[in-house]
This record gives C-alpha cells, structure tokens and sequence, in this order.
C-alpha cells in the first residue's frame, strides 16, 4: 500500500476503514503567525521559565549573558538573528543536562537617547541647556524605558525563553550603584586619571568617542605637501633646503611641533631640475625626501625633472631644527626631528607632519621626548588649537574661529583658509584630493576629528599592585588566551586590538548617564581615594539611582564631614556607555547578596564545572566583548567570560548591506507576520552564523519549504503512532533488520547531535535533522513501512515494530528539534503528549542505547539502499512515460554484478524494501539496455510489469489475490488482517 493508492475506493466492500491510515489533529498547514501567539500564552501561563529553573536545579550552570541591546527603537534582522542563536544555544545547552539561564538585559544610558530629546526639545522650540539636569534625565529614563518594553515584546515574539519579568538595565538603580563601584575600584587602584591626549571627537555631538563608537567609511580629504625649512644644525649643501611632510588634514598644521622620520629608511637630497614658471615647486629648490617615495612627490607637485644629490643619513636627520611652514605668522617656534617606529616609505613623502594634539602616534612620540626637547629649551605644552564645535582656537594664530566642521558634520573652511595661508609663505608643494576611508561617528554619520582635551583614561600599562604588579593590558592578554573563542579566529581578532589599544578614555561631556564619581583636590588635581565617601556614594545610588550625584550641586552630601567641599571639584562628565555595559558581569555574574533587585539571576563564575558565555556580532571585538574584558581584569584579574561565540551581519539576498534607501531592508516582524517565528529561527539555526548572513524573499521561502517537509514528517508520524498500543513492544532481538538498523541510525545521530550542540554549531544540527527527517525517514523507512503499518495485521510483529521505532524517533526528533523550531516542536510534543503544564522543553536530550549500535547491520543495509536508489530510478521514468502507475503494478529484475551488493540482499524482502508487488535479483551485468545511475556501480534494471490480479485492499498485484476463500478480493496476509480486524469489530464487519 503506496499514498498513491489510497483514494481508489475498491470494488464490493469499503476495505478503506480497516486500514490503519494516520489519525491526527495535528494540521498539514502550520499556522504559526496565529498558533505560535498561543503557545506563548501557555508558556507564560505555565511559568515555563520557573519550571525550567526548578527542573535544573543543582546542575552545572550555562550562563548566556545577555549583551544588552539599545532601547531606543524597534529591533532589526540583526537582533532578531542574535537573540534567537542565543535561545538556540541556551536551549540546547540545557538539552545537555546544564541549568542554561537566560536573563535579558538593556542598555539605556548614552548619547543616541539623549539626542532623541533634543530633537523633541527642538521640535518644540525649548534648548536643552535651559532644563534642569534632573528633568532631562527623567525624560532619558522614561524613553529608554518605553522601547525596553516594545523591544521585550519583540523578543518574547521570536520564541526567545528568558526571565523577561526580571530583566537587567543599566539604568536600574542597582546596576548604576554597581557601575559606579566599579569605576571607584579603577580610582582606588590607581588605573583611573585624567589626562590631555588627543581623542576622537564628535562635533556634531560635542563629545568624545571610543573606537567602538566609530565605524569607518569612504570619505574625501584635501591633502597637501608641505615644506618645512631648515632653521640650524644643517650642513652646508642643505642650508637652504626644505623637508616635505604630506598629510590629509591641512587644518591640523597650526598644531604642528614636530616631524618625524624613520632610521630604517633610506632619505636623499633632491633637486628640482624643470617645473612651470607658475609652479610652487621652483626649478633649483632643494628637498629632503624619502628614496622610495620622491618621484610620486615630484609628480604631484608636477616638476618635469629632477636629480638626486646626495644621501642623507639618520644621524644628520637627528641633528636638525626646522622653521614651521607658517612662520613669521604667529609659528616662530623650532620643529625639531625626531625618529618614530610609525614613520614608513609606503605613502607620503617618508617625514610624518607630528601635532601631538591631533593623533595617537603623533602624541606618543612627542611625549616620549619630553625630557629631551624640554632640555633644548623647546617648548613641550601641546596647543589646545580646536574646540568642541570645531573651530579653531587662539592657539591657532591667523585662523581663529575657521571652522574644521560645522555643527551638522560638513566641511569647514579651515582647510581652505591654511592652504592658502601656506601658498602665501611659499611652502606649499602640492595639493590634491584623497578618498579614503575615514572614522565617523556611528551615531550622527558624520566625521570626527582627533582633537587634544582633558578627559578620564584607564592606564593600559601601568602596573598595580591588585593585578600582581602587573599591567591591565597584560591580564587582558592572557585573559583572551584563558577563553575559548567560537570560531578560533576571534582569538586573533581581540588579540591584536587589546595589544595595540591605547589608554581607554572613558568620559564623556553629555548628562544621560553614570557619572564619573569622582573628586579632585583644586590646585593639585590630586584624585581622592576615600573608602568613607565612596560608600556613601554607591549607598545613595542604590536607592536613588545616578540622580543622587546631580541633586548635589557641590558634592557635600558625599564628602563631608570627612572633607571640606570647596576644597575638591565634583567631575561632572558621565561614564562612557561601554563601561556601562563592560560592567554588568558584576550585577548579573557577580554574588547576588550586593543587588536583592536581581537576586534571582544565576549568577557565578570560578572556573569550574559552570560556564559563562557572551554572543554577540563580531564587531563586539572592539565593543562590548572588549570593554567587558577590561573592565573585569582590571577589577578582578580576569575576563568574565569562557566561552565567546560571534555571528556575522545579516545582508540582503544579493550580499548588500541592508539600507532604507536601497528598500531592501528585510524587517523580522514582517517575516513572522506572513510565515511565523519558527521560519525565522531555521533560517538562523540553519545559516553559517560564523560569516555573514544573506536573507531575503526567496530565500525565506526556501525554508518555509524545508519547513514544510518537515513538519510533514512530524505529522505522519503522529498520525501513525495513533494506532500505537501502549506497551505492545517488539523485544530488539526479534525486531526486523530494518528497524534494528533505523534504531543504529538514531544512536548514531544521538552522538552526532549531541556533539553540535555541544561545539555550538546549529548549522550541523539541522543538516543532520533534515537529512535524516527526509532522507532516513521519509522518503525511505515510512515509505517501506507505509504497506505493513496500514495493511499489515494488528498482532504483526513487523508493524508493532515499525509503530515503536517511530515512537522512539518521534521523541529524540522532536526534542533535538525543539532549541530549533521552538513552537512547532512543542505543538507536536503536546499533540504526542498532552498535558496542563507540560513541555518539549522541561526535556533533556533522552539517552539512547548503546545496545542498538550495529555497525555491520549498518554497512549492509547503506548498500541495501545503493541498489534500491537505481531501482526507484528505473520505475520514476516507467511513471513518468505512463507505462506504470504506482510502483506496485510493477516486479522489475535487478542484476548485480557486485559481489558484496548481491551478497547485502541475501534474506531481504527486497520488493517490499522497494515498494514493488515482486522483484526478481540475478547475478550478472545486466542487458545493455537496462537502466543504471553512474555513481551505483554493477547494478542494472529492467523494468517488467508485475503480474496476477490487484489486491482491493492493499493494491498489490499478485497471483496469490483470491487465494482465501473467505476473502476472495485480496492477498492472503490481506486476508489474516481482514480476519483479525472483524474479530476485533464484529459490529462494523456485519454492517
């Protein structure tokens, strides 16, 4: 009996009721944008959460910290991909036998809020500055805390299980007490200073930035040559020649005080042979120029010809005092040379332009010739040339007020004004036009400048004594070695930006945040360090939250009586947000006695049997993967994490970056709207999560057609385990090959299955799951079964087997499948096993076995399958030429000309494994015409039409119909079903 047969209704009697077809509930068409709402509701009726922590107690813990989202808008495909990889994991995680917490968290301090309130201000003519601090922070508050409850929604609606009535938020009072315990541990350790380096700056958000708050894109900058001539130590032959810097940024000339080169590269004297009458680089000038790099110099500035001179070695290098470019015009100082480690030949002219307040590198060899140039009498204060709007400052002679970029993010005139400036005092060489990629901010899209102002800094090299005397940039390191990255090369990724990362600014001059809970002695700018005051003061967040700081105009409250507030200045500046959320390991990881609030998240980590992971985007590297990390080992002298897995971003279905403007932005709430959350989850579980995502209208529906097939299959088995009898088990040893070899295949994948979870990787998961549900089961096993289970007799062993294999794949299936498809594995265990309070998910991974391990039985019948793959290949073309309706009107002879496959097929109903009404198997190669598949060697086919009559029951054709009198219509093992169902039914056998 075939699916294909079963709408033929027989002749005389109506054989159809005796047969045991599938019987279920359980609907073809899923349904999920209107089932999966309701299974959220039992869920959340049944306390599903607290009965997975009840059931888990006194295992070992699988933590997934929350990396805490931003509440200030509905979430994207990107977080919809995040948060269900994490359900994935953690439900998988708890699978395995480990109490696998989720508690969700929010990020909600920070400048994007901030300016979502300034655009309310401004919408209604109000300015920000005339509020008071307090009123401006509630309205932050009660903004982050509407899209924390929209985006909660978002997330329960993914299917995402996780204590969402006790989640985290950095604003919580708890948690901002917390974050600023951990800032004062910085300040009692001695990490924490305030310096003047130059720092990325955001005009349009008057504020610093961290590297994690910049992305890099295509920008075009002006660039210019510059001449910078000698002004003493110079040999004779270079008296009057001129050492050329290039650089991007024009405007940061005023702030020029050095130029460096590099004693590993090779310099020259170069001479101008032939230029135009009107070019700025003149025939006999003479320049000093990097070997490698003089001839694209001279091409820019557009000399015809030139001739090289001489060499001009390091130590002479060394020994000269340069004039700036602009003197005589307020820059009279000496620009000494001073040898840099970041001087190369690649680009440029081989001297770097050094304004050690405009860049990292620029400032660190400055600073590092500190003592020497103060001992040549040069002048070592760095100028204050640019100010947080982006003007020029007075530090900046002739260019007071020229703006770099104005306050919507564009091109100042600045650059105009210092070219033209330089043209004037003729030594401008060159200029031209670079497009490069460029740090802007991601917030504004706008660009920002490195700018030099006195902000807040954790040392990254200075030893303490809480680290072992060591450095926080060496406990980071070895820290990143202690955990386990998925995949590997995150490892390498953190590594070398921990390695090359400068001191961490954490400031920030804006007021929705932690503030910087510190004092400083007026005149000395001496840090107090005062264990008195810092109690009081994360006593007073406790219970009033970070307003406690501001409501203190002069910080009174927390410093007397122990000290004299007009004595000590009160910072102002809140924290960095990555500290913020570098620092919730302390309030979710940490000992709950500190935080009754969230008490009841699983909290500890201390390197045995538990373990904490963090999941985020890669690009959390440089975020919050790396503030996390550094702000654990420089309190605690170690990473707050094991485990930490990255997936990649999510791109459209042509590998674009996803844009409104492009209209190919794929938004999750419209994909569940149309086919439901689960969809969304197999295509996350099912993607390589480690590279970017693709996604897209056909390719959601490429897994809304997985989907369906194997929601078919769960069906189909629900529907058959219908006519299940409790009890009415096959003992192992009596059951067929077949199903013995089915039960080996789920012992194999229990193991498989078992190990992807384990090494995370969903992918393997469901390529596992699919290949079996369609391969192993559909399209073989429930096909060959299909005949015994419907036609076969109530007491056949063959069936009864059948019925209990399917019942022990129906639960491992269902149970692997549920991290994956978490509303439809629960809507078919529930079909399976109905309950009040149960669940798929109170299940762990049930143990399968080890007895039903048979490797030989395995290997004989994968070459079973061999040749039944040409078989069912020779009789798809006899349906499809019509010559055959269903595969049981043919008896097709199968020649083999390979020992061992004939050898496999000794004592195996080989027609009922191929759903043929007989079969005959002969040794040989077969006639020349028969069918065969390349890729199965030594098997052909000839198709032949099976012969005798068609059972009216079972639809098989066979000489042997008729044979019992009683039943004259059907087979003889039709007939002893027959018999025993009237026996069973004698009511419905009379009528």
């Amino acid at each position: 009996m075939t699916d294909e047969t079963q709408a033929e209704a027989p002749a005389g009697r109506d054989y159809s009721k005796t047969l045991y077809l599938p019987q279920t509930d359980f609907p073809m068409r899923a349904g999920l944008p209107t089932r999966e709402p309701l299974l959220l509701e039992r869920w959340s009726a049944t306390d599903l959460y607290g009965q997975l922590r009840a059931n888990a107690a006194g295992r070992p813990k699988f933590v997934l910290h929350d990396g805490p989202p931003y509440a200030n808008g509905n979430i994207h495909i990107g977080t919809a991909l995040n948060k269900i990889l994490k359900d994935v994991i953690v439900r998988s995680m708890g699978g395995l036998g480990f109490d696998a917490n989720y508690v969700p968290g929010w990020d909600c301090h920070g400048l994007p809020i901030e300016w979502k309130i300034e655009e309310q201000y401004r919408a209604k003519g109000r300015n920000k500055d005339d509020v008071p601090v307090i009123e401006f922070r509630q309205e932050c508050r009660t903004f982050a805390g509407h899209w924390l409850d929209v985006q909660r929604a978002e997330f329960k609606r993914l299917g995402v299980t996780g204590d969402w009535d006790h989640p985290y938020a950095t604003m919580a009072y708890p948690a901002e007490a917390a974050i600023a315990a951990e800032l004062i541990k910085f300040s009692m350790s001695g990490q924490l200073y305030r310096g003047s380096k130059p720092v990325m700056w955001s005009v349009v958000e008057k504020t610093a930035l961290a590297e994690a708050e910049v992305e890099y894109e295509e920008h075009v900058s002006d660039t210019i040559f510059a001449a910078f001539p000698m002004r003493a130590g110079a040999a004779a032959d270079l008296g009057d020649a001129r050492v050329v810097i290039w650089t991007t940024t024009p405007w940061t000339m005023p702030g020029n005080r050095a130029v460096a080169y590099s004693k590993r590269v090779a310099y020259g004297l170069y001479r101008v042979t032939e230029a135009a009458e009107d070019n700025w680089a003149k025939v006999g000038q003479t320049y000093l120029l990097a070997d490698g790099l003089a001839a694209g110099v001279f091409e820019s500035a557009r000399v015809a010809a030139h001739e090289r001179l001489r060499d001009v070695t390091p130590a002479e290098l060394a020994g000269l005092t340069l004039s700036h470019p602009l003197a005589g015009r307020g820059y009279d100082f000496a620009v000494p040379m001073l040898d840099g480690d970041h001087v190369t030949d690649e680009a440029g002219t081989g001297f770097v332009h050094t304004a050690p307040g405009h860049g990292r590198e620029d400032f660190e060899v400055w600073m590092a010739n500190g003592r020497a140039l103060a001992e040549r009498g040069i002048e070592t204060r760095i100028p204050y040339t640019v100010d947080a709007d982006g003007a020029l400052t007075k530090d900046a002679p002739g260019f007071e007020g020229r703006r770099v970029l104005t306050d919507k993010g564009e091109k100042g005139d600045a650059n105009k004004a210092v070219m033209a400036a330089l043209q004037e005092a003729g030594t401008l060489v060159a200029s031209g036009r670079l497009k490069h990629s460029y740090p802007h901010s991601w917030r504004s899209k706008k660009p920002v400048i490195f700018r030099n102002t006195p902000q807040w800094f954790i040392a990254m090299d200075k030893a303490v004594d809480s680290l072992g005397d060591r450095t926080l940039r060496e406990v980071a390191l070895q820290a990143i070695e202690d955990t386990q990255w998925v995949p590997p090369q995150g490892k390498n990724r953190i590594n070398g930006m921990v390695g090359n990362r400068p001191d961490w600014v954490v400031s920030r001059q804006r007021a929705w945040g932690v503030p910087i809970t510190v004092f400083v002695k007026k005149g000395t700018g001496e840090v107090l360090r005062d264990d008195r005051v810092n109690a009081r003061i994360v006593a007073a967040f406790a219970t009033e939250g970070a307003d406690a700081w501001f409501t203190d105009a002069d910080g009174a409250r927390f410093l007397a009586p122990d000290h004299d507030p007009a004595a000590y200045e009160k910072v102002t500046d809140v924290l960095d947000v990555w500290f913020d959320s570098g620092s919730t390991h302390a309030f979710v990881l940490d000992d709950p006695a500190a935080f009754p609030g969230l008490a009841n998240v699983v909290r500890r980590r201390d390197g045995g049997r538990d373990t904490v992971m963090y999941l985020e985007g890669s690009d959390q590297h440089r975020g919050w993967f790396q503030s996390s990390l550094l702000e654990s080992a420089g309190t605690r002298g170690r990473a707050p994490y094991d485990t930490v897995l990255t997936h990649g971003f999510v791109l459209d279905a042509k590998g674009l970056k996803m844009s409104k403007s492009k209209g190919n932005v794929v938004a999750p709430q419209s994909i569940i709207k149309d086919s439901g959350a689960d969809i969304l989850r197999l295509w996350v579980a099912a993607s390589d999560y480690t590279d970017d995502l693709r996604i897209g209208p056909e390719i959601i529906k490429t897994f809304a057609e997985t989907y369906r097939k194997l929601r078919n299959s769960l069906r189909w088995m629900l529907g058959s385990l219908a006519h299940r009898v409790a009890g009415d088990d096959v003992p192992f040893a009596e059951m067929p090959e077949l199903e013995r070899f089915v039960l080996h295949r789920l012992l194999e994948l229990d193991g498989e299955i078992r190990e992807a979870y384990r090494t995370f990787d969903t992918k393997r998961v469901v390529a596992l799951l699919n290949g079996f549900m369609t391969g192993d089961l559909s399209s073989f096993y429930f096909d060959v079964r299909k005949d015994a289970l419907y036609c076969d007799p109530a007491s056949s062993v063959t069936r009864r087997a059948a019925l209990q294999v399917i019942d022990e794949a129906f639960r491992r299936v269902v149970i692997w499948l549920a991290p994956v498809l978490a509303f439809t594995a629960e809507e078919a265990w529930l079909d399976r096993f109905p309950s009040e309070t149960g669940s798929v998910h109170l299940q762990t991974l049930p143990e399968t076995p080890a007895s039903w391990r048979d490797d030989a039985l395995a290997a004989r019948w994968q070459k079973i399958r061999r040749v039944r793959r040409v078989v069912t290949g020779a009789l798809e073309i006899e349906r499809a030429a019509k010559r055959i309706g269903a595969s049981l009107e043919a008896a097709p002879t199968v020649s083999i000309a390979e020992p061992e496959l004939l050898t496999a097929l000794d004592g195996v109903d080989f027609a009922d494994v191929c759903i043929t009404s007989a079969i005959r198997i002969e040794a040989g190669e077969g006639p020349a015409d028969a069918f065969r598949l390349d890729d199965v060697k030594g098997v052909a086919v000839v198709p032949v039409r099976a012969e005798g009559r068609k059972c009216a029951r079972s639809w098989r054709v066979t000489p042997e119909v008729g044979s019992d009198p009683d039943y004259p219509d059907v087979t003889p093992r039709d007939a002893l079903a027959l018999r025993e169902w009237d026996a069973a039914h004698p009511a419905a056998s009379a009528a």
